[in-house]
């Protein structure tokens, strides 16, 4: 009977439209053109450089998409337990028509090649949103991108700020502000404008969240405009060779300054909390950073009770963080629990945290998952990895163990997989079950 339910719940979970709410993609091109564009994602070339393949052999300059493939299919063999190789499989049998069950060095090339076939059709990328049940994607935007040349109706822009809080210290960052905004920074008040010109710019855009990803010894406080004042003089003066209490206190006044914009402008402040990075220097590109388990939420208490009109989306790192941000959002009106982030991100973490976060945070302030994707096609593998984990606790914990019908239980998931990511971020005044499923 359990499986049996479990595969119910899921199918009605899959036929859900989704709207990812966090991702990399570039809106410009966002759909791969070969099979080096998802084999390039970090979890391959990370996992493959950590069994044994050297890191020359993935970041050779001027290799050929078709070569570097052969290189990492050779390697992948020791990642057929993982659920990343899951992830792989699961794309190149629903886009790619794939009929194996392993990929190896007799049968990559024809793969590669239907691939390309189907890759290079003009509107590729409308067709992988649509074998998804994808409606909309988020980005992550730099400060200064022009947000220009795509549909924000379906690649819905997001104002990253990692370089606002902590790189302003460099010359070149500055720069930037400046000349995106117009305003010469010289001041704490002139910041304070010249970050108000970008708000501006992103809610014209179609904006619906600031985000940023945040490392474990950070805590918000409010810096006031002289102490701010001081720190963007040395800055001025020494760049990133002033002292770093100056650059803490930049970081603090900018992050600050940020969530007050985020009241006045009603934009949701997404924050991804404990990466520590380049942990590992030798590592491949993006397969540097760790998380570090003595990040506490206890850090972030003062900004949560000085922005109640905020809602603040958290992800953290570690699933040992897990039960911190439960209770946080267990307490807090304005903290919602969002996705299961990047070492977070496989079955039996999700299903740990999960449970945990569906049994005690109210049904309306979770997030269910987001991809963190940098191609479209991973969309597809990625929530379906989520979707089954869903459906097994909803079918175990909620059907079997208390009783609910099969009905109930599954608009539990769909409140957390979807209609919640409309509700938290603003994307209109919801949707009835028949309006989220494809006929």
């Amino acid at each position: 009977m359990s499986d049996a339910l479990r595969l119910r719940i899921f199918a009605e979970l899959d036929s859900v439209v989704l709207i990812d709410p966090h991702t990399h993609i570039n809106a410009l091109q966002p759909a791969s053109s070969t099979l080096a564009d998802i084999l390039g994602y970090h979890y391959y070339t990370e996992l493959a450089h950590s069994a044994g393949m050297p890191k020359e052999q993935v970041e050779e300059a001027g290799l050929d998409p078709k070569e570097k493939c052969g290189r990492l299919f050779a390697n992948l063999a020791p990642l057929q337990n993982t659920v990343q190789y899951s992830w792989f499989l699961e794309l190149a049998q629903a886009f790619f028509g794939f009929q194996g069950d392993r990929i190896s060095a007799d049968n990559w090339e024809p793969l590669y090649d239907a691939a390309c076939a189907k890759q290079a059709s003009e509107d590729w990328a409308g067709q992988v949103l649509e074998q998804s049940k994808l409606q909309a994607v988020f980005l992550t935007n730099e400060f200064d991108d022009p947000l220009e040349g795509f549909d924000t109706a379906v690649y819905i822009p997001c104002l990253r700020t990692d370089d606002l809080v902590f790189h302003l210290a460099r010359p070149d960052v500055r720069e930037r502000l400046e000349d995106v905004s117009g305003v010469s920074v010289g001041d704490a008040g002139s910041l304070r404008a010249a970050l108000g010109k970008r708000f501006e710019h992103f809610k014209s855009k179609g904006a619906k969240a600031c985000a940023i990803s945040l490392p474990p010894d950070f805590s918000p406080a409010r810096i006031s405009p002289g102490r701010a004042d001081t720190a963007i003089q040395e800055i001025g003066k020494r760049g990133t060779d002033a002292a770093l209490s100056h650059q803490q206190a930049l970081s603090q006044f900018v992050f600050w300054t940020l969530a007050e914009f985020c009241t006045e402008f009603h934009l949701p402040f997404d924050l991804m909390i404990g990466v520590n990075r380049r942990v590992y220097e030798a590592g491949v590109y993006q397969g540097q950073d760790l998380y570090d388990s003595r990040v506490s939420l206890i850090q972030y208490r003062e900004l949560f009770n000085a922005f109640p009109q905020v809602t603040f989306p958290v992800s953290v790192l570690a699933s040992v963080t897990n039960q911190e941000l439960t209770s946080y959002a267990w307490i807090f009106p304005n903290v919602v629990t969002q996705g299961h982030w990047w070492y977070s991100n496989t079955p039996a973490f999700i299903e740990r945290d999960l449970s945990a976060r569906l049994e005690v945070v109210p049904q309306t302030k979770q997030i269910g998952y987001y991809s963190d994707m940098y191609k479209l096609e991973f969309a597809l593998p990625k929530f379906r990895m989520y979707k089954r984990v869903l459906a097994k606790v909803l079918a175990e914990r909620f059907v079997v163990d208390r009783g609910w019908s099969e009905e109930r239980a599954i608009a539990l998931g769909k409140c957390v997989l979807r209609e919640n990511v409309d509700r938290v971020f603003g994307l209109g005044k919801g949707y009835a079950v028949e309006d989220l499923l494809f006929a």
